[in-house]
């Protein structure tokens, strides 16, 4: 049976799904057809229901439990890995709320932070995550919001942050921060759903087990990504919680669809978003 599977570039996604991709493990007649795009398009796609599985944000997947389920297994999600809001170093922050802020997409889990901590900040712009550094610099933006690899690699370029948003959720909410998960799509009968989720289990437990075995596949996607951010890439966002999102991880999902309903950002959710644990 073949499954279209999105997922982004980023050393997290392409790390734990190289093993079902390249016969690493037993795929239990799943055959993959990997959608690589960055995590914003991908978030658009599952408005429509394109794709089998997707990596969805978690904010975009808020507006979407009727369409889509959660896997328990290969979320982004954690304590010390939220966004970061960026600036140039002679750029005053007082009057923020006029400033233009370039964000990695509208349905990001990025965006939905920015708007809780900073919910006069209207001016936005959005760009494809890995060139906001760059307008930055430029001065094309005056404040930058950025995801994945870019939180290791701003300081090397002269900017500096202005607040982490992870920070700001875990103290105000005492709660991991959930940024991105796995989702398949509800077309599926229960026991496809099942299998798919143990399939990608297996990959991320593999990829834990041989964290050399995807050096390939991970370097095929990292750009001009050094091998040092690259694994420290990997090293921050894939975690226990990729391997099962397990209690914790389940109240801090249920706590930010909660945060999002009681500020109408988003709809009231499925009560079933989450797939059942085998």
């Amino acid at each position: 049976m073949q499954v279209t599977l999105g997922f982004s570039s980023c050393p997290n996604d392409t790390f734990i799904f190289d093993a079902l991709l390249h016969g690493k493990i037993d795929t239990e007649g799943l055959t993959f057809i990997p959608v690589i795009e960055d995590v914003e398009s991908l978030n658009k796609k599952a408005q429509n229901a394109q794709l089998d599985i997707t990596k969805l944000s978690y904010h975009a997947f808020a507006h979407l439990t009727h369409l889509y389920k959660l896997l328990n297994s290969g979320s982004a999600l954690g304590f010390g890995v939220g966004p970061l809001l960026i600036r140039n170093e002679h750029t005053s922050t007082r009057a923020y709320e006029h400033m233009t802020i370039g964000i990695p997409g509208e349905l990001t889990t990025a965006n939905f932070l920015l708007s809780l901590a900073m919910p006069n900040a209207k001016n936005k712009k959005v760009m494809v995550f890995s060139e906001i550094e760059n307008a930055l610099l430029n001065g094309e933006i005056d404040l930058g919001l950025i995801i994945h690899e870019n939180r290791f690699t701003y300081q090397d370029k002269g900017l500096v942050k202005v607040l982490d948003l992870g920070e700001f959720w875990e103290s105000k909410y005492q709660s991991a921060i959930p940024l991105g998960g796995i989702v398949v799509n509800r077309k599926f009968d229960l026991d496809t759903q099942k299998k798919i989720d143990r399939v990608l289990r297996k990959s991320v437990e593999y990829a834990f087990a041989n964290p050399k075995s995807s050096y390939d596949f991970v370097r095929q996607h990292s750009q001009e990504m050094s091998e040092e951010v690259m694994y420290k890439h990997i090293d921050l966002y894939v975690n226990k919680y990729s391997v099962n999102l397990g209690v914790e991880g389940r109240k801090a999902i249920y706590k930010l669809f909660d945060t999002a309903v009681s500020l109408n950002i988003t709809p009231p959710y499925e009560l079933d978003f989450i797939l059942e644990e085998q």
